[in-house]
């Protein structure tokens, strides 16, 4: 098996991803049947916080925000959050100044906080 610290896996990681992205620029998956559905979406009838995830991405790799945020906004309006912590996390020694942010934003209340954001999203978006 390779790991993600051999040149092959690192290689094969990127391939992966511009693969993916490919896919979900230049297919639509909302057109295209060969992307997954939402199995809560397809048992229910009903919307969880993902819905709308693979057409957003698709939508915002082609540079429609508009469009990707009516599709899933919680998606669109996490991607800075997202990007936030993966920079966090390039830091191997942070100073204390930066672990204090660190626990600001991902610590255990901000946890808490998105929980209840992401509830609350998936509970709205149904109405």
């Amino acid at each position: 098996m390779f790991s993600i610290n051999s040149k092959i896996g690192k290689w094969g990681l990127l391939i992966s991803g511009l693969v993916l992205v490919g896919l979900y620029m230049f297919y639509d998956p909302a057109v295209a049947g060969f992307f997954p559905a939402c199995p809560f979406h397809s048992l229910t009838g009903l919307q969880c916080p993902g819905c709308g995830s693979q057409r957003a991405i698709h939508h915002l790799l082609n540079f429609d925000v508009v469009t990707a945020f009516q599709h899933n906004g919680l998606l669109v309006v996490s991607i800075p959050y997202i990007l936030l912590g993966l920079t966090f996390d390039r830091f191997t020694q942070p100073s204390e100044r930066l672990l204090r942010w660190r626990k600001f934003f991902f610590g255990r209340i901000a946890i808490f906080l998105i929980l209840t954001l992401i509830i609350l999203f998936w509970i709205f978006r149904n109405f």
